[in-house]
């Protein structure tokens, strides 16, 4: 009789096309996939997978079986969705977050999936949203908090919360209060988000609709060295102000009014749809609603 975790293991291998990355996506060994392929091949009475290189390509026989195997997950999945205790619920995530998330209401996320879901485990892995995004169309990662939505397909995006743009710097740069002249701002830098980033991109485009000249711009994936640099007076933060509320209630930064306009940041919770992403899933309805709690004008203030 064919084995779940047999089909598994076939599906993983027709949909990533390698031998390799289905054992990485399923925590196993390459030899451990290799056996499971045969042993359904022998019981199946034919090739399922064309052995190409490294690769794999599901031949008709086995395309026939990805559908079957496909269909088949899925009810598992909802099955235990729909009978399993909370508690029972188990699997390691990888989960992809954007610092911004990481500085914010992540520590309450997985505060309360350890409460309600004690089985599950986090490999956490904090970058910018165009690296998460090519990770998650890689399937390295099964879950991100990132700056959506990526809009692919077979991808979910659950909108979670939005960050509006602030402006802060040190005291000592002399900016302020009231709204700053552009001619100032020309003469300061601004520290923000690396170039590959919506939010760097926002910034250069505000410029060009107030002014010619272009600003002098540092970049940072890291929100704790752009604060730093704010804070030791080398230039303009471009950061939600929901990051800089230490700073900004010790009096070593103060907000800015620049008279640029930006969209808000606005944060998605996005995974593939896939036969096992019950879990991933259900995560990500915790995520929206951890975030949203967050967002309550109550916790901004």
């Amino acid at each position: 009789m064919v084995e779940f975790r047999s089909l598994e293991v076939f599906y993983w291998v027709a949909t990533l096309r390698s031998f390799g990355r289905a054992a990485e996506r399923l925590y196993t060994t390459q030899p451990a996939v290799s056996q499971r392929i045969a042993a359904l091949e022998e019981e199946f009475g034919g090739r399922l997978l064309e052995r190409a290189g490294r690769g794999a390509v599901p031949t008709p026989k086995g395309r026939l079986l990805l559908d079957h195997a496909d269909r088949l997950l899925r009810m598992r999945a909802e099955m235990i969705r729909a009978v399993a205790a909370p508690g029972v619920v188990s699997g390691l995530v990888r989960l992809g977050v954007s610092e911004t998330i990481v500085q914010t209401w992540l520590p309450e996320f997985i505060e309360r999936v350890s409460r309600e879901h004690p089985s599950v485990t986090f490999d956490i892995e904090v970058d910018v949203t165009p690296r998460m995004k090519a990770s998650l169309l890689r399937q390295e990662l099964d879950l991100a908090f990132l700056v959506g939505p990526i809009a692919e397909p077979d991808f979910v995006d659950l909108e979670l919360c939005a960050f509006p743009h602030a402006f802060a710097c040190s005291p000592r740069l002399g900016l302020g209060p009231g709204r700053v002249p552009a001619e100032a701002l020309l003469r300061r830098a601004f520290i923000t988000y690396p170039r590959s980033t919506a939010n760097y991109q926002h910034l250069q485009q505000a410029f060009r609709e107030r002014m010619t000249a272009r600003p002098r711009i540092h970049v940072s994936s890291s929100i704790a060295t752009i604060i730093r640099m704010a804070v030791d007076g080398i230039g303009i933060s471009m950061i939600p102000e929901a990051v800089m509320r230490p700073e900004l209630a010790r009096g070593e930064l103060h907000l800015l009014d620049t008279g640029l306009e930006l969209p808000p940041i606005q944060f998605t919770a996005t995974y593939r749809m896939a036969p096992d992403a019950t879990l991933i899933a259900m995560l990500a309805c915790i995520a929206v609603e951890v975030a949203r709690s967050f967002a309550r004008p109550d916790k901004l203030e």
